[in-house]
């Protein structure tokens, strides 16, 4: 059963993450926000190919249980874990992506200037659609906890850590300069306080 429900909620939280902030976004602005089509080789066509391979992964977790791979762990507290976070992340990665507004983007076009978003859930993370996303690969595991489930959630914390770390902060950092560099400081990545940029230093001249 527990299997079954982690499909299910796999498969919608796709729905609303993906296809429903693309329909929204479009409804808004007439823009899916979609920058796909990296050159291959480039740092976001092997982030990409990486979130693929954790969302491919994420699906087998729960088809390998009902197949019937050994859990690593049994309890019925992490399976309702589990089960209440996939139901709050449902409420959360919509809150999240629409506090983005024109900005929101899956995707980087080097060549695009968007608004600098540093208010509501971005008062506390700079990124917190990536640790909704990293949230989402835990759940799973805590309500199917075999193997395939916890390589899942590795693929996805270091998709979205290569993400961050290779593609956007640079282009932003590139773009919005010291705007960005004092929002970071003062900001954590993923968690709050942890991962801030340290502000550069320049010597007097």
């Amino acid at each position: 059963m527990a299997a079954w429900i982690a499909l299910g909620y796999f498969v919608v939280l796709l729905a609303v993450a993906f296809g429903g902030q693309v329909w929204r976004h479009y409804r808004r602005t007439g823009d899916t926000g979609l920058r796909v089509g990296a050159p291959a080789g480039s740092a976001q066509w092997w982030v990409d190919l990486a979130f693929a391979a954790a969302l491919a992964v994420g699906f087998a977790a729960p088809v390998a249980a009902l197949l019937g791979a050994d859990p690593l762990f049994e309890s019925g507290v992490a399976a309702a874990a589990g089960i209440a976070l996939l139901t709050l992340l449902l409420v959360a990665v919509p809150l999240a992506q629409g506090a983005m507004g024109a900005s929101w983007r899956m995707g980087v076009d080097t060549g695009e200037r968007t608004r600098l978003v540093t208010g509501g859930p971005f008062r506390l993370v700079r990124n917190p659609v990536y640790t909704l996303v990293a949230a989402a690969f835990a759940g799973l595991l805590l309500l199917v906890p075999n193997v395939v489930a916890a390589a899942g959630l590795l693929l996805a914390v270091t998709a979205v850590q290569a993400q961050v770390r290779l593609v956007e902060e640079p282009y932003l950092l590139r773009v919005h300069g010291d705007a960005y560099r004092d929002y970071a400081a003062a900001t954590g990545r993923f968690v709050p306080r942890l991962g801030r940029l340290r502000r550069e230093r320049h010597p007097l001249r």
